[in-house]
């Protein structure tokens, strides 16, 4: 069984995929290496900490027969990887099953993410067997506190609980190779139970709980997080740490916060576009998932165009160098998830004295 440290969820695996990075650095155009989707543009849930909330979560699903056209086009180009997740919940596209199984069978790996309330079993047996891994989001340790922060009612706590363990016992059982992860955002209103958290994933047969940090969405009606101070919580991580075994641990993600209050980035350019898109629940193509809206991140549309002539397109070559040779990425989102790969891209183009004494 994998260690989760292996999984690097506070790092980047950018340094795993070498001739893309040689590509790119010749100047070559390359396609992505991962790619998030949003099946759904509706969600189930009204969380108070979404960064999505300025999207609406309006009622619309992704074409399935389109999106599985792409979906082979995609692994002809080598994309490597898609998540399912996005501005609503991956789970309500009716076709949701066929997307994950067809996605597989086109060579490319697949993840999602999910507040998992419907996780339920019949549907788990069909989409566990194809995915890399699927985690959950759970802000809370308690029901009471759960609805309140989810925006729902609070049985669907109790649900989501019982579809891990359920999903759990399913990997287990048929030996498969998906990994069950959960994760939560660190707020005021969940501090406290962080531990009974911890205690209620473990023992429902998660493989690991990681708990991170809120990221300011300038475009999010949500301002109530928008300067939190995390000193008072990072004692959590050494308490945290007794739920740790073989089977399942607790990922602090110390190294996030701290960047938070960093002075400045460390790179003055957005380098790492090239390396992923994403693609909301209408069939946008989008350079960055932080700048939904702004037309100058808007690569064209998967349901009017093939990817091949979208992506090596006018309106994407005039994005990319916008980003490039404009965009000051200090206007961005802190912590993006482009952030650690970002430092690797610029320090590459950008290397300090003495780098030849290896």
């Amino acid at each position: 069984m994998a260690q989760i440290d292996n999984f690097r969820i506070d790092g980047h695996k950018l340094i795993f995929h070498p001739s893309r990075v040689s590509q790119w650095l010749d100047g070559k155009i390359i396609y992505p290496v991962y790619m998030e989707i949003s099946p759904s543009g509706t969600c189930n849930h009204r969380c108070t900490f979404c960064a999505k909330d300025y999207m609406g979560y309006q009622f619309r699903f992704l074409n399935t027969n389109i999106l599985l056209k792409r979906l082979t086009e995609f692994g002809s180009f080598g994309v490597g990887s898609i998540m399912y997740s996005g501005e609503g919940e991956p789970l309500l596209h009716r076709d949701i099953a066929q997307i994950v199984q067809h996605t597989k069978s086109a060579g490319i790996d697949v993840a999602m993410s999910t507040n998992g309330v419907y996780l339920v079993q019949a549907l788990a047996e069909q989409i566990l067997p194809f995915m890399s891994w699927i985690k959950v989001s759970i802000n809370a340790g308690s029901a009471s506190r759960y609805s309140v922060i989810h925006g729902t009612k609070s049985s669907d706590f109790d649900q989501v609980l019982e579809n891990i363990s359920s999903a759990a016992l399913l990997i287990k059982d048929r030996g498969l190779k998906c990994t069950l992860g959960t994760q939560a955002l660190l707020l005021p209103e969940n501090a406290h139970e962080m531990e009974l958290l911890a205690s209620r994933v473990k023992d429902a047969g998660a493989r690991y709980l990681v708990v991170k940090p809120y990221s300011q969405h300038h475009k999010s009606h949500t301002q109530k997080y928008a300067n939190m101070d995390y000193t008072p919580y990072l004692e959590l991580s050494e308490r945290l740490e007794h739920f740790n075994d073989s089977n399942f641990s607790v990922v602090f993600r110390m190294k996030t916060i701290l960047k938070a209050k960093r002075a400045e980035r460390g790179y003055m350019r957005c380098l790492a576009l090239p390396f992923w898109s994403y693609i909301d629940s209408e069939g946008n193509v989008w350079g960055c998932n932080s700048h939904l809206g702004d037309e100058r991140f808007l690569y064209g549309n998967i349901l009017e165009e093939s990817f091949h002539d979208l992506w090596t397109g006018e309106r994407r070559r005039c994005s990319q160098e916008f980003v490039s040779s404009e965009m000051n990425p200090e206007g961005c989102r802190m912590n993006c998830r482009m952030d650690e790969i970002n430092y690797y891209l610029w320090e590459l183009t950008h290397p300090s004295d003495h780098v030849n004494f290896i």
